[in-house]
């Protein structure tokens, strides 16, 4: 059986993972998401598995993390994580790996990543598009307000700091920065990618345009893709939700720093109404 963190209030952990091994960690209370108290949010567990694969991409000197694709195939709960990482191909300036969470030997996420050779090219002037878009306000012009799941458990509101740059978050479209509050993993940088990662599944609760006390509309997978290497600590969603009447949806978040657009992020919805 795996090693199940109990949720305390006043438990006030380091790190939203310690690791235990080269492919285990152990989840604290700062990975606790909104839909149940002793399941993860999926950014963080998500971030965990882009540690894994950048560490397995770095030795081939492949360090830009072009696109993350997570799967979240069940609830990933707040225990201790096993991450399993597999090399399907590399070649000269691109590199494909995959890789797989899992909890008491069932799989959680299954993830596939592309990763790209960085190298200096001049971007000519004049380009449409360029220079690239700002977020709507930078970090320090932008209200602190904390994510209103948040309860007096410790959790994911805990392990981020959240700012307002546009539109109200829960309330529509809203554009939102995140800066990590304490380290991924214990003892270990955050790297720029992680912090990305962290942040990007929330695109469909600071969009949302459902009540979360009678809606539940989760996402089922991720993808990230990002034209370049984020700087800095700050990462910002200007996210959006889309709905279907038969049950699904799409969120949308553009992803900046504070030197502008970095890329984007995309969430399959599925949406029902609460028992």
């Amino acid at each position: 059986m795996p090693h199940t963190v109990e949720p305390t209030a006043t438990q006030a952990p380091a790190a939203a993972f310690t690791p235990l091994g080269a492919q285990v960690f152990r989840a604290s209370q700062l990975t606790r998401g909104p839909w149940h108290p002793q399941q993860q949010h999926a950014g963080p567990p998500i971030a965990l598995v882009s540690h894994a694969l950048e560490a397995a991409a770095q030795p081939h000197g492949l360090l830009h993390l072009a696109r993350l694709t997570a799967n979240l195939l069940r609830p990933v709960p707040i225990a201790d994580i096993e991450v399993r990482v597999q090399e399907d191909y590399v070649g000269r300036n691109a590199g494909h790996f995959s890789a797989v969470a899992l909890a008491d030997g069932k799989e959680l996420i299954r993830a596939t990543a592309l990763f790209q050779r960085e190298g200096e090219v001049a971007i000519p002037p004049g380009l449409p598009g360029h220079p690239l878009p700002m977020a709507p306000k930078a970090p320090a012009d932008s209200p602190l307000q904390r994510f209103p799941f948040a309860l007096g458990e410790v959790g994911y509101p805990d392990l981020v700091e959240t700012r307002i740059a546009a539109g109200t978050m829960f309330k529509g479209p809203s554009a939102v920065w995140f800066r990590l509050s304490h380290p991924l993993v214990a003892g270990v940088s955050t790297s720029p990618y992680q912090r990305v990662a962290v942040a990007a599944d929330s695109g469909n609760g600071i969009s949302a345009i459902l009540d979360l006390s009678t809606h539940v509309f989760v996402n089922s997978d991720l993808t990230i893709n990002l034209l370049r290497r984020p700087v800095g600590e700050w990462v910002c969603l200007n996210a959006r939700t889309h709905l279907s009447g038969h049950g699904g949806g799409l969120a949308e978040s553009e992803l900046y720093d504070e030197a502008g657009l970095i890329g984007r992020a995309t969430q399959s919805l599925f949406v029902r109404t609460r028992d």
